[in-house]
């Protein structure tokens, strides 16, 4: 029998109007120190975006939505946060801030399969 792996999850939020607190489910973090993993899933429902009066770039957002894959990733284009370890980028996404897109608080858990629990998280919560 595989052992559990300890993970935290957050999702990622766009807030067309931040001051209404409506938002829009459009991705998910997980990180696990023990699977020494950073892993990231995002999805920008134009339909549901365009039910929202906003002053928001469609565009812009999706920009920002793929930032966070840049810096989950490690990747060059993520800038300087994206340099960081894998810890220190999982908490720099999940601080609390007032934009327009922006995570939930970090929720633990248990799994066998990170990327399966990633799928279903996003299914679950996103799609």
């Amino acid at each position: 029998m595989q052992d559990k792996i300890l993970y935290e999850y957050a999702v990622i939020r766009i807030f067309p109007k931040v001051e209404r607190e409506e938002f829009i489910n459009a991705g998910i973090l997980i990180y696990s120190k023990q699977a020494k993993k950073l892993l990231v899933k995002t999805y920008f429902n134009a339909k549901k975006f365009a039910a929202f009066e906003t002053e928001l770039d469609p565009e812009q957002v999706q920009l920002n939505l793929k930032s966070f894959e840049s810096i989950a990733n490690a990747d060059s284009n993520g800038g300087p946060i994206s340099k960081m370890d894998a810890p220190s980028r999982f908490r720099w996404m999940t601080a609390v801030r007032s934009s327009c897109v922006q995570t939930s608080r970090p929720h633990p858990g248990f799994t066998e399969d990170l990327e399966k629990t990633l799928e279903r998280l996003f299914e679950e919560l996103v799609v």
